[in-house]
């Protein structure tokens, strides 16, 4: 009766316990590290508004851009209270701010000099935690530190040397090249045509970074970037609710989606490095982004007496590859749509660019050594 007894005290204490570490973990995770983060950060000159329970800004954000996107653009506006309103209305309010995504302060840096410092100074300014959803999406280069980020960034640079990208420009015109003919054909015996541009340079660029990276192999990067397209809709959808940690353990549809979308581009890329692996075994150079980095990662290790601590794995070659596309894709498609904004507000500019390329290039392929003479389109 004794033991029993004694057992049934050890079960209800263990209980106790977890229970009260679960309800502490909350607490501090949503209300306490927030509040002890907002005050250092009042402290050191920072504004914002003040933090509220497991939303923070999320909610006046989405009500901000909702009602911002709600308005046609003219020509003649101020774009930026368009593209990020909330970012621009907490500048106006504030100027040196953060804002609060869910209970994680983000701040908002405009100063030259401190964008500068936080950019050089790596080994003060590290980079953010990231949390294990967004892992699935961005890995490799971008989330290492100290030696970890020196040993891959040495291994990668090969990759992009000036001659090595020189070789990639046909490849890239060729893709440019099938875009214009699309659009020319699509306004074929038509006076004016609207064309939305934002779907067609998001596979620009897809295509463009799928030949470099695989050469003749870019319709499996092509797939590559159809499933990440859809690993980033998924985790953007799971960023609009509170993140619960070990949330993503649970087997809902969309927990299962995400895992099998990063099984299967793991197991594409892990297939084309195979095969791009047996291939260097005929061929004496690699003008692909994938076939120079493996050239780049040998080297290392056969310099380094062949231990494969000094070089990088199976496995962290695929977080740079889908790091590289992630990165690439997003921002250069982003840029290219930002730049006919532009052209389309500023005529006279989109006249001096095409008169300059006419001149540069008349009816003649585009080459690097021309692309160096440009001025008015490399600088604006």
């Amino acid at each position: 009766m004794v033991e029993v007894i004694n057992t049934n005290i050890v079960i209800v204490t263990l209980v106790l316990v977890t229970l009260f570490s679960v309800v502490w973990k909350i607490l501090n995770d949503f209300w306490f590290r927030p509040k002890k983060l907002e005050k250092f950060l009042r402290s050191q000159g920072f504004k914002g508004n003040p933090y509220r329970l497991f939303y923070g800004d999320m909610k006046d954000m989405a009500a901000v851009v909702q009602q911002a996107h709600s308005k046609p653009i003219k020509h003649d506006e101020y774009l930026v209270p368009y593209i990020i309103p909330y970012h621009h209305q907490m500048i106006q309010k504030f100027e040196k701010c953060f804002i609060w995504y869910g209970p994680y302060p983000v701040l908002i840096i405009t100063d030259p000099k401190m964008i500068k410092d936080i950019t050089y100074k790596h080994t003060i300014f590290q980079r953010p935690t990231l949390s294990p959803l967004d892992r699935l999406l961005v890995t490799g280069l971008f989330i290492k530190e100290g030696d970890e980020w020196a040993k891959r960034r040495k291994i990668i640079n090969p990759a992009f040397t000036l001659e090595k990208l020189k070789n990639m420009v046909p490849s890239m015109y060729v893709s440019c090249r099938e875009l214009v003919d699309k659009w020319e054909t699509s306004i074929q015996g038509k006076e004016s045509c609207e064309i939305d541009v934002w779907p067609d340079f998001a596979n620009l660029t897809a295509d463009v970074i799928s030949r470099t990276a695989f050469g003749s192999r870019f319709e499996e990067g092509r797939r590559i970037f159809e499933l990440q397209r859809e690993l980033f809709f998924l985790i953007y959808q799971c960023s609009q609710t509170i993140y619960i940690k070990g949330s993503r353990f649970l087997p809902t549809k969309r927990n299962r989606r995400m895992k099998g979308i990063f099984r299967e581009s793991n197991a594409i890329m892990r297939d084309l490095i195979k095969k791009r692996e047996e291939r260097m075994k005929d061929e004496e150079n690699s003008e692909d982004l994938l076939g120079i980095l493996l050239e780049s990662n040998l080297k290392e290790i056969k310099e380094n007496g062949n231990k494969k601590s000094c070089g990088l794995t199976t496995d962290d070659v695929v977080e740079e590859c889908n790091l590289f596309y992630f990165a690439g894709q997003e921002t250069t498609s982003n840029l290219l749509v930002w730049t006919m904004i532009m052209l389309g507000i500023h005529r006279d500019w989109q006249e001096k660019a095409r008169e300059e390329v006419s001149q540069v290039f008349g009816n003649n392929e585009l080459e690097l050594e021309g692309l160096h003479r440009l001025k008015i389109v490399s600088k604006h």
